[in-house]
């Protein structure tokens, strides 16, 4: 059982899996600290507010913190967008030019000459008009 467990440990997914989510728990703090630090008190320059955090109102006596809300959706928006421009689209590129144009599949049907069905290349004959089709 320990054996089954060590190899299932061992094996390079696992591995691959663990190595990905610390990396990208690293990376998810390191673009929090962008957003909290720089981003969100920049626009909140802009608008007049120290920070997003002081934006609330209070309904029957609860207070409703949209500020923090904002902040959680700049901060999901700019990791979003960092992922995309930086991991999918490099990638998507990189692997573009390693596995180079796609070549054309050979057409599966060509044209009956007598009554323009699409049959299957290999036909000898129409199936639709029985009409003998030259190679």
């Amino acid at each position: 059982m320990l054996k089954g467990f060590r190899d299932f440990i061992l094996r390079g997914n696992v591995v691959d899996l663990a190595v990905a989510v610390i990396i990208g728990a690293a990376f998810g703090s390191v673009v929090t600290a962008l957003t909290t630090d720089i981003i969100t008190p920049f626009i909140a320059a802009i608008v007049g507010k120290p920070s997003f955090e002081a934006l609330f109102f209070f309904v029957n006596g609860g207070k409703i913190l949209y500020g923090s809300f904002l902040n959680a959706v700049i901060d999901f928006v700019l990791k979003a967008s960092v992922v995309y421009f930086f991991i999918v689209v490099p990638l998507g590129y990189l692997l573009a030019k390693v596995k180079g144009p796609v070549p054309e599949a050979p057409p599966v049907t060509k044209v009956c000459a007598q009554c323009l069905s699409d049959i299957p290349v290999a036909a000898k004959r129409c199936k639709f008009c029985t009409e003998p089709v030259v190679a």
